[in-house]
This record gives structure tokens, C-alpha cells and sequence, in this order.
């Protein structure tokens, strides 16, 4: 007999997508996670974990943010590790990985999925 967990989550409402700068990174509390929030233009924002997969410091909203062909990504502001933003894989290190959110926009609010 094999038991289910279900797993809930809740969209957390963090800020205005007008608040963040394109092309760079800002940390937001998204319940009790650290997040680092990326808007790239008007329609496009990402959130990945604002820990560094290597060190676990604090610093991923300071990465550098860039692409590698059509894929967005962030760059650790520590080692240059390179993380995709949608996924993130690591380019540089196939053993580390940055956990990745969901994120939607409603009425220019930035909203982030997080496990409830």
C-alpha cells in the first residue's frame, strides 16, 4: 500500500513589477524563504533561491545576469558559477543546481509560488 502526500502552494504577492530594474536582481521575503527576484522586461520575471548552491551564502540577487543562447540566467556573484533562471541547471558544475519558483503577474504585482 503506497500512501500520497499532497503538496499545497500559495502564490505570495511580493512587488510591483515596476519596482524592480530590468536586467538586475532584488531580494525579496517570500514567507520565510530569501528570494532573489530577476525582471528582464515588462512580462518576463524570474525567482530563484537568493542562496548560492555553492557556499550557501546570501548573494544571488547580486549575480550577474545574462544568457546563454536563448536561455536567461544568473551568474553567482562569488565563484561565476552560471545557473539557468528557468531551471536552474548550472552550466559550469552539472552537480549544483538553484532551485527555481514559479511567478505570475496580476495586476503589476509580482506574484511567487512557494510550498505551503
Amino acid at each position: 500500500m503506497t500512501s500520497t502526500v499532497a503538496v499545497t502552494t500559495s502564490w505570495i504577492p511580493t512587488c510591483g513589477v515596476a519596482d524592480l530594474e530590468p536586467g538586475w536582481g532584488e531580494v525579496a521575503l517570500v514567507g520565510s524563504r530569501l528570494v532573489a527576484l530577476v525582471r528582464l522586461d515588462e512580462e518576463e520575471v524570474y525567482a530563484v533561491d537568493h542562496h548560492d548552491p555553492h557556499t550557501g551564502a546570501p548573494v544571488m540577487a547580486r549575480g550577474i545576469v545574462g544568457s546563454r543562447g536563448e536561455r536567461p540566467t544568473i551568474a553567482s556573484p562569488l565563484h561565476k558559477q552560471v545557473y539557468d533562471l528557468g531551471t536552474g541547471e548550472c552550466f559550469t558544475d552539472p552537480a549544483l543546481g538553484l532551485r527555481t519558483y514559479r511567478t505570475r503577474i496580476v495586476g503589476g504585482m509580482i506574484e511567487v509560488e512557494v510550498d505551503a
